[in-house]
């Protein structure tokens, strides 16, 4: 499976951030950040408009059990790489029970995607804040929340590898799950429970906990989403990303959402970047102009 990398390593580096001069210098070093289909942006539920289409075509999610995956910490965020090798099938448009041991790829088709095509899941990233009012990068009805999280995935059907489907015409699609504080969430505690182990920036940890990323997904049946076309949200912040952002949130406990806030955006021994305390957190990107791009729904 490709690697994540390619996603938000800039051209010289790294040397990027989401406050104050860093963040209002993308676009001088990334030209795609001043483009007219940035993300995340603004979701109005009341102007969305609703696409029959999109009811009619189910949007269909066949991942896998992972029995092994990569956890890091790159200073911007947590990473989570997963590694399907020989899994066990788990069918999804409303997870039908249908299982076989095999080497599988994480696949997502139909709803807003191109007819035929395939994605392939390449990895799953997490954008949170210091407090609860904040750390969402998408908002809805001008709402943030405190986490949200993203899973990319490339076309395979189109490109060889993900820096190929990289800002290209039906590359990337990113799947985006708001979440909220409430109850503990299982799925998430395979996670939190080794973020101690990445505290600090170029932390990394191989788990051989089996997951299955659907976990994440907060709607089974995955029928009610808004979708755009949009960017990436970190730099080189390239377009022709198709968003899918789910209407109802997945929720972790606030003990969970702690465990994310206890993590350093340096290296164990260096100094923070000026200007900063050294926690990660509030690794959002504010909220782009939708201009003239059209927020569709599948529901009504």
């Amino acid at each position: 499976m490709a690697t994540a990398s390619a996603q938000d390593k800039p051209p010289a580096g790294d040397d990027w951030g989401y406050t104050g001069a860093s963040l209002s210098e993308w676009g001088l070093h990334w030209p795609y950040a001043n483009g007219d289909q940035q993300s995340p942006v603004n979701i109005n539920s009341r102007t969305a408009t609703f696409d029959e289409s999109l009811a009619e075509r189910p949007l269909l999610i066949s991942y896998c059990l992972c029995r092994e995956w990569e956890l890091s910490n790159d200073g911007h965020t947590v990473q989570v790489v997963p590694k399907p090798k020989t899994a066990t099938f788990e069918s999804s448009a409303a997870f039908r029970d249908s299982r076989s041991e095999q080497v599988l790829k994480l696949v997502t088709s139909g709803g807003p995607l191109p007819e035929s095509h395939e994605f392939e899941l390449c990895h799953l990233r997490f954008h949170w804040g210091r407090e609860d009012d904040r750390g969402s990068e998408h908002t809805v009805n001008f709402k943030a929340f405190p986490m949200e999280l993203h899973l990319l995935h490339w076309n395979t059907s189109l490109y060889s590898n993900l820096a190929d489907a990289m800002g290209k015409r039906d590359g990337i699609v990113i799947m985006s799950v708001i979440v909220q504080i409430g109850r503990e969430n299982a799925g998430v505690k395979n996670f939190t429970d080794h973020l101690e182990d990445i505290q600090y920036k170029g932390k990394s940890k191989t788990i051989t906990t089996a997951f299955n990323p659907a976990a994440f997904l907060p709607d089974p049946a995955l029928r009610e989403y808004w979708t755009y076309e949009g960017s990436l949200t970190s730099p080189p912040c390239y377009e022709n990303v198709q968003w899918i952002i789910f209407r109802y949130p997945l929720t972790i406990s606030h003990v969970q959402m702690e465990e994310f806030r206890r993590l350093r955006c340096h290296a164990k021994g260096q100094p923070p970047p000026p200007g900063e305390e050294g926690m990660l957190c509030d690794n959002f990107r504010p909220t782009q102009p939708i201009k003239s791009r059209i927020i569709r729904a599948s529901f009504q």
